[in-house]
């Protein structure tokens, strides 16, 4: 069994890093009538050096980055308004998130080999982290050192993914559930943040394309197992509906 079933058996749906470039830039080009020169790309996905599966900043440059450990958007509501105002005039807003997974050629979730080692890494780290943590029963508070402040966002990602801790630690593949839930989580935070931060995007739409990495080695392709596309109205700060593209004959046709 090559990489690639091994990544569909439990991503049946992912595509290469490469392929979600393409794809969906082609897509917003030419659907949308983007104009890539004008769109502010902005990312909230793990600070993790694994996570350059997708290529988006070879053509939409200055990314924003929202990110931290796990994904989640720690920029809050003060980055979000700041990304609204740095968008080109008449450009538009994009924003790619989610967190990432590593796999290794035997199909195992959660461990990679990274660019330089021969040795077996966590992927994602902060994730593992937090897995073996609500496994053995741990709080949150009680292992922090010294303050929050020393170790914020893998504090900040625990207590984000407590609601789910009994789910993650029961479930058949806890690796790859505390990935599924953290998407779930960002994918929340990011809307609320784009829905509290609405009046002040200049531009005219909001593209979110959310999705789980998935590293795999310097050998084969990453893939990304896209999970959500939507495009919001930024002009109707009154009404905020994501309206999902994934329904549409052209995202179908990808």
């Amino acid at each position: 069994m090559n990489i690639e079933e091994k990544v569909f058996r439990h991503y049946p749906s992912a595509k290469t890093g490469a392929d979600i470039t393409e794809n969906y830039l082609n897509l917003l080009e030419k659907e949308d009538k983007t104009d890539l020169k004008k769109m502010l790309f902005a990312t909230s996905v793990c600070s993790d050096d694994v996570n350059v599966s997708t290529d988006f900043r070879r053509v939409l440059s200055r990314p924003f980055t929202m990110g931290g450990l796990g994904g989640l958007p720690y920029s809050g509501f003060t980055g979000m308004v700041a990304f609204s105002h740095h968008i080109p005039d008449g450009g538009d807003a994009f924003i790619f998130y989610g967190p990432h997974v590593g796999i290794t050629e035997e199909g195992e979730l959660g461990r990679m080999i990274r660019i330089g080692q021969k040795r077996l890494t966590n992927s994602c780290g902060a994730l593992m982290l937090a897995l073996e943590r609500f496994q053995k029963g741990d709080d949150a508070d009680t292992y922090v050192p010294q303050s929050v402040y020393y170790d914020y966002q893998q504090v900040q990602l625990e207590h984000s993914l407590m609601p789910f801790k009994y789910e993650i630690s029961t479930s058949e593949n806890p690796k790859k559930a505390i990935t599924d839930f953290t998407y779930l989580t960002i994918d929340t935070q990011i809307k609320k943040l784009v829905k509290m931060s609405l009046r002040e995007f200049q531009c005219e739409r909001i593209f979110l394309l959310g999705g789980v990495i998935i590293n795999t080695s310097e050998k084969f392709n990453d893939y990304v197992d896209v999970r959500n596309f939507d495009v919001i109205d930024a002009k109707n700060a009154k009404q905020f509906e994501p309206i999902s593209i994934l329904e549409l004959v052209a995202f179908q046709n990808l």
